[in-house]
């Protein structure tokens, strides 16, 4: 009898145990297999899961078959306040990570492939995809690494990440005019962190482009990242996604497509007040586009059914003051009949 009553306090001891622990994880850890968890606990990164991916996937919107595009290049700056929101915490506290840290791990990991920084333009095939051992070998990052081919993961810890170099990125957009629902809007394609080094002590900063990525592989992981946007409010209520969606940040354009493939610098000189005047040009053929979309109300004709109403109003006053009153006339006493007699 005694080692049944242990056996069923056994069985009951391991299901409250099962319910504290499935109470202290989080729904998306709920639904991740027990390989996937240990996967995202060794990683340190959200494992993307196959409604994350499909959701991805109908967000992707393709824009090849737009009427009208325009592809513009950026520098984000993330020493401007306005966009230093992607570039704190310096080094991840918790869970929390700037975008370099989480891109360097997303390619380290496998994850998210990292495509070759080419002069001027982005080719996103196998053939020009990066192979990051080399990236970790020419800037000297310390590294382990497990597996082989393409199955090889590398680990890096995180003092050896050298996110608190990393103080740019290269930004591609596309600004388009969707025809189907007339709207007209802009995506990003695509990012490149860049790497300010010093080579010398009273030289500038060299600008290293490290590898392209593609914006729709990055967006289930960006979008579950919160990031601080303000130094009055420090709760985590935006997304890196919702930053870059809604236009948050701030960056200088330093190119646009062209057939000849040349930046605004190669086009302009390295005159800063020709270069402000091309970028300010490029803002302006912008806007204007947008403007020309649609067809402005016609004041002219508002006005005329306006002054139309008051004269007709006037019209009608005037002749109810003209309308003649009619008048009343007063009569006397009338006289008995009986007191003539």
């Amino acid at each position: 009898m005694k080692p049944f009553y242990y056996i069923v306090l056994l069985l009951l001891a391991g299901i409250f145990a099962q319910d504290a622990l499935s109470q202290t994880q989080t729904p998306q850890q709920r639904r991740q297999t027990p390989r996937q968890r240990a996967d995202a606990e060794k990683n340190d990164l959200p494992v993307l899961t196959t409604r994350a991916a499909s959701k991805n996937e109908d967000q992707s919107k393709n824009i090849d078959n737009m009427v009208w595009i325009r592809e513009v290049y950026r520098w984000i700056d993330l020493r401007k306040e306005n966009n230093s929101a992607l570039y704190f915490p310096e080094q991840p506290i918790e869970d929390r990570m700037n975008l370099f840290t989480l891109l360097f791990k997303l390619v380290a990991q496998g994850q998210v492939p990292g495509y070759e920084y080419l002069d001027g333009r982005e080719i996103f095939t196998d053939a020009h995809k990066v192979n990051f051992e080399n990236i970790l070998k020419n800037y000297q990052i310390i590294y382990t690494s497990q597996g082989a081919g393409n199955q090889i993961k590398y680990t890096i810890q995180d003092s050896d990440i050298p996110s608190n170099e990393v103080l740019m990125y290269t930004i591609k957009e596309a600004w388009y005019f969707d025809q189907a629902t007339g709207m007209f809007n802009s995506r990003i394609l695509a990012i490149c962190p860049m790497l300010l080094r010093q080579e010398d002590e009273f030289a500038e900063p060299v600008r290293i482009p490290l590898f392209w990525l593609r914006y729709e592989d990055i967006r289930p992981y960006i979008s579950r990242a919160l990031i601080m946007t303000s130094n009055l409010n420090n709760a985590l209520t935006y997304s890196i996604d919702d930053f870059f969606n809604k236009k948050m940040y701030v960056g200088e354009i330093v190119k646009t497509t062209n057939m000849m493939n040349r930046s605004l610098a190669q086009e302009v000189g390295n005159d800063p007040e020709k270069l402000k005047l091309a970028q300010d040009s490029i803002e302006s053929q912008l806007k204007f586009f947008e403007g020309k979309l649609w067809v402005p109300v016609d004041s002219t004709a508002t006005a005329n059914k306006k002054d139309a109403k008051k004269d007709s109003k006037k019209t009608t006053n005037d002749t109810k003051e003209t309308k003649p009153k009619e008048s009343k006339i007063e009569s006397g006493p009338t006289k008995s009949v009986r007191r003539t007699r």
